[in-house]
């Protein structure tokens, strides 16, 4: 099969199954490695400069060896697809499953969706418990319109990180480098902040993830834009979002998630960021998006849009993604 099937149908199996627990998911050994690795690390770690090359060797450790091993188990399955008969039959079957593990469409959405319908039924206990599942601040306290806006926020954020970086970076380096970036992504959720424990151990990780992200979040906070266009379909929601996302892209404390988020801001109308808590602390972050006195059943309506706006950018994604591939093969 050619690169252009392999994702198309990595992209159906991820919407049809999304990522069971009983299959084995590359992320979840990244995970553990990463759990063990930095457990052994810190073990002989006693300065802030040795934690930092600690947390340089750390992603060494994992990005490296990640690409090696999937380069192999790529060209051990092509090899075998060759063959013929059965065994291009389970070739392609685990070739298409590893594809679709870099893939998040149906996680991400239905997750955010879980949260925006217990708002919509009154479980706001259930919607809070459910939004903590997908965010890192401190949910327990949040208002309706709090959960709305943090699910939606998120959803712009992990629209960059779940699905247009994986099909990027698959679209130019195949497998190997589309797991590759789902390690650096994984080293920075477990590792990148900025806290006291992570200060400088995850500091590698964090700018590297900054690095790689830097063209996927700008072609996301690009396809927010026509999504918006095909979605709301009103000039002044387009200005919005192309205004917003220049004027407030850059306030985000990361490099690269305020560009989706001020894209989404502008589209739905509505503000994201200021207080928030995390562990207990009070983080002032940027505010982004226009201050406008919403409803309930405003938020709640952005909130359903943000829900088809990510839709719409995943198919657009995929589309290009395999418009590109089917270009470079023409060649």
């Amino acid at each position: 099969m050619t690169e252009p099937v392999l994702l198309t149908l990595a992209f159906l199996l991820d919407l049809a199954i999304g990522d069971p627990q009983w299959l084995p998911h590359p992320v979840r050994i990244m995970g553990g490695g990463i759990s063990r690795l930095e457990a052994f690390l810190r073990g002989h770690l006693k300065t802030s400069a040795q934690e930092k090359w600690g947390g340089i060797f750390l992603v060494v450790l994992i990005v490296i060896p990640t690409f090696l091993i999937s380069f192999a188990m790529q060209e051990a399955i092509l090899r075998g697809m060759d063959s013929g008969g059965i065994w291009m039959i389970i070739g392609s079957i685990c070739i298409v499953y590893l594809i679709s593990t870099t893939i998040a469409v149906r996680e991400l959405i239905t997750s955010v969706r879980v949260v925006i319908s217990s708002v919509k039924s009154k479980s706001v206990s259930s919607a809070r418990d459910n939004l903590s599942m997908i965010v890192g601040r401190d949910t327990h306290e949040l208002s309706e319109e709090e959960i709305l806006k943090a699910a939606m926020e998120t959803l712009a954020e992990n629209l960059s990180d779940g699905i247009i970086a994986p099909l990027f970076y698959f679209t130019i380096g195949g497998l190997p480098l589309a797991l590759s970036y789902k390690a650096i992504n994984t080293l920075d959720s477990m590792v990148g902040y900025k806290n006291e424990r992570h200060l400088y151990f995850g500091w590698a990780a964090a700018r590297l993830d900054d690095i790689a992200n830097y063209l996927p979040a700008r072609i996301t906070g690009m396809l927010i834009i026509v999504a918006t266009a095909l979605v709301v379909r009103s000039p002044s929601a387009i200005y919005r979002s192309v205004s917003i996302m220049l004027r407030d892209g850059r306030k985000h404390l990361s490099p690269n998630s305020g560009i989706p988020e001020a894209a989404m801001a502008g589209a739905l109308d509505v503000r994201f960021g200021g207080p928030s808590t995390y562990g207990g602390s009070i983080v002032n972050k940027p505010y982004i998006g226009e201050d406008l006195q919403h409803t309930y059943h405003m938020y709640v309506a952005a909130s359903d849009r943000a829900i088809t706006i990510a839709q719409i950018v995943s198919l657009l994604g995929i589309a290009i993604a395999v418009g590109t591939l089917c270009g470079n093969a023409a060649l």
